[in-house]
């Protein structure tokens, strides 16, 4: 069995990504922290997990933790994350970081949009945690930066469009909407039932600090730059993530010629669900998975090509895919631990 340690296990994703790790067959959880709550048994943080997980809540202490882990789940904030990490390494671990410390290839990309960077020297080691991509490259990984949620739902949207040089690098909109556990389980005046319920609005628009990553991953897909216009919206759900993308064509498409395209892509990939002409993806049918849905429209009148994209935040934008990259960097099968069907209603 991996001994495996969740290192800021008192957050959602830290919660989803237990949900997810008892279950597993391969894994044994021998560590989960939180500055917050030393000493606590997780079930009274997590009464979900009563008669599943029957652990106590540690002190973050790299060392201690090192000792008794082989591998690590880093779910702690930007720039918490890379103050621990090195020593996880150094202790020989493997680590699977959910923050945004070790996402990018840029340490002045990362500084612009965050913070100065404590460990420089680990970012040319980090692979970007995303299969689709990067399955091979993650195998061999000892560290893994997994990506942010809206930039998966983003990425695995447009990279077939992208590498097969369909669209227009410069009219790329994103239009994407969360569920309110990606603001995560802090207490915040915005997440507020009353200040979220009955309404939707856009935020941090034009500066999200999620623009950079989308960025990067579709660039290296297109073998150029890309500029995309990101726009993130909150909607009064609990959890899922769709994403509305659009771009102008460089040439006629039929959408069957996309149908196809986007099934030779992602050939191979289990978690890809290609839905069928005629229907598109809803956030209620991947909720609790590692699907990513995807449905496809042609707009002959404008010259657009139109893609929504559908995952659940919490398991695909954040645990599930973290879950995703364990099994392939100890090479098991990719959707071991990971075969949940969506919960419906």
């Amino acid at each position: 069995m991996l001994k495996v340690a969740v290192v800021g296990a008192s957050g959602y994703t830290g919660l989803e990504l237990l949900r997810l790790l008892a279950r597993h067959p391969e894994v044994e959880i021998v560590a989960v922290t939180s500055r917050e709550y030393v000493g606590k048994p997780l079930t009274s943080v997590f009464p979900a997990l009563a008669q599943i997980v029957a652990i106590d809540f540690t002190a973050p202490d790299p060392e201690s933790i090192a000792s008794q882990a082989d591998f690590i789940f880093t779910a702690l904030p930007h720039k918490a994350a890379m103050g621990v990490i090195p020593a996880f390494m150094q202790a020989g671990c493997q680590v699977v970081d959910l923050s945004a410390d070790f996402r990018f290839q840029d340490q002045n990309i990362y500084e612009q949009w965050y913070q100065p960077h404590s460990a420089p020297e680990l970012l040319s080691q980090a692979v970007y945690g995303l299969p689709e991509l990067y399955r091979e490259a993650i195998r061999g990984a000892r560290l893994v930066g997994n990506p942010g949620c809206y930039p998966i739902s983003v990425i695995l949207g447009l990279a077939p469009l992208l590498k097969a040089d369909l669209l227009d690098p410069e009219t790329i909109i994103a239009d994407c909407k969360s569920g309110v556990s990606g603001a995560g389980r802090g207490v915040a005046l915005a997440s507020l039932f009353c200040e979220v319920n009955e309404g939707f609005r856009a935020y941090k628009v034009a500066e999200h600090r999620h623009t950079p990553e989308i960025e990067q991953e579709l660039s290296r897909v297109a073998g150029y730059a890309v500029r995309v216009t990101f726009t993130p919206h909150l909607v009064p759900m609990s959890r899922g993530i769709l994403a509305t993308l659009y771009g102008h064509w460089h040439h006629p498409v039929t959408e069957s010629e996309l149908y196809q395209l986007y099934r030779d892509f992602y050939q191979g990939h289990p978690f890809i669900r290609l839905c069928r002409p005629g229907s598109l993806p809803n956030t209620a049918f991947v909720k609790g998975t590692n699907f990513c849905d995807l449905g496809l429209r042609v707009d002959s009148r404008t010259g657009r090509v139109i893609a929504v994209s559908a995952i659940d935040n919490l398991t695909r934008g954040a645990s599930g895919q973290a879950v995703h990259n364990m099994n392939l960097m100890q090479g098991w099968p990719e959707t071991l631990g990971l075969e949940v069907v969506p919960l419906v209603p």
